[in-house]
């Protein structure tokens, strides 16, 4: 973008208190001290005569240090490029403005990438992420709807260079399906969409009305993370009810001759996963069992979360099955997210996987949750 030597100013100064505000309410400044403060006791000798706690504050400093430095050479960069936009100018004119163009434009990318990183900074944001699909109440309108959103998230993950494995498959008697679910495998998948858990929400004239009415559908999107094997999640056999059938939908020849799908209730909670994407019943239950542990670990995640506002007196913002965003074909275009405000007239582009716009507005949206801001 060429910007004027006013607009770049302008611009440069907005960065930076856009910066100063982030740095402050993350509380950056204090790990910094405490960075200066693991330093200073890390370079003193006498430090090593307790390897314990050298291990530790060694440690703690590398820790912070990994965080805090691409923070740091960002701010000392920002903060000196006023300075470097005044003697650029002075010396070349406006001849000098599309190297400084070009160097607020490679820091103001260095921060939104930072911000993004801190985004995807949850403990589960790096795991595999299982996407359950479900259509709502509305027959073969609503499965039609959950068919078009299956196809959504896999040209999504396509675009992202996912691994993207269907795991269950069940159509619907007419069109659509009743219900599905995508593995997703990649660099932060669970990060990146575990914005589109809730409620989704279609408005259109509908292919199956020969009166060519306006319909409204529904489906529900549900993403787990999958569970390390490191973390516990107990579940009792006798909670669990194992029904086997015959595969049924795409999936190559085999999936139609053996009785190798595997639909798995647990009980207590009413939640039920199937799997019928191998030839093996033993594979397929296997997988099952992962799904389960991930919708129960998510579960028992949201009731800790859920008591901790609580306890603090704060209202949620994003409730587990609300309704997240709707998507509207007619009378006009437009896809709309409910909790950032994101909005788009580009409904075709959006059912073809170009979601990338709504997930950056909701991890901006969500780090400032965290940060107290009022979006």
């Amino acid at each position: 973008m060429d910007r004027s030597l006013k607009e770049l100013k302008k611009q440069t100064q907005e960065v930076i208190t856009n910066f100063q505000d982030y740095w402050d309410l993350h509380n950056m400044q204090e790990d910094y001290d405490r960075l200066l403060s693991f330093i200073e006791k890390a370079n003193d000798p006498k430090l090593w005569d307790n390897p314990d706690q050298a291990k530790s504050v060694t440690q703690r400093r590398n820790e912070l240090q990994l965080k805090l430095d691409p923070w740091l050479e960002l701010k000392k960069e920002l903060m000196e490029l006023p300075d470097l936009i005044e003697l650029t100018t002075e010396e070349l004119g406006d001849a000098g403005l599309p190297t400084l163009n070009g160097d607020f434009e490679r820091l103001f990318a260095a921060f939104e990438n930072l911000q993004m990183l801190d985004a995807l900074a949850g403990k589960d944001d790096n795991k595999a992420a299982f996407i359950n699909i479900h259509p709502g109440a509305g027959g073969t309108e609503s499965q039609d709807w959950a068919d078009m959103l299956l196809r959504m998230y896999t040209r999504y993950c396509e675009q992202k260079g996912y691994k993207a494995s269907l795991v269950d498959y069940q159509p619907g008697e007419t069109a659509g399906i009743k219900n599905a679910t995508l593995y997703i495998q990649g660099d932060h998948p669970f990060g990146y969409l575990k914005c589109e858990s809730g409620v989704h929400r279609l408005v259109r004239i509908s292919p199956f009305d020969s009166n060519k009415r306006r319909h409204t559908s529904f489906a529900s999107i549900y993403v787990t993370p999958e569970v390390d094997d490191d973390i516990k999640i107990v579940i009792e056999e006798k909670d669990l009810r194992v029904d086997v059938y015959r595969s049924s939908g795409a999936g190559g020849q085999h999936v139609n001759t053996t009785d190798s799908a595997v639909r798995i209730t647990h009980i207590p909670t009413g939640i039920v996963v199937s799997c019928q994407m191998e030839r093996s019943q033993i594979k397929n239950r296997d997988t099952a069992m992962k799904m389960l542990k991930a919708r129960l670990y998510e579960m028992e995640k949201q009731k800790a979360e859920e008591e901790n506002e609580k306890k603090s007196g704060e209202k949620r913002d994003i409730a587990w099955g609300s309704q997240i965003r709707s998507y509207v074909f007619h009378p006009y275009n437009l896809v709309k997210d409910h909790r950032t405000d994101f909005e788009t007239g580009n409904v075709h582009g959006v059912m073809d996987g170009d979601l990338e716009g709504f997930i950056i507005a909701y991890l901006k949206y969500i780090t400032n949750l965290r940060s107290g801001v009022k979006t």
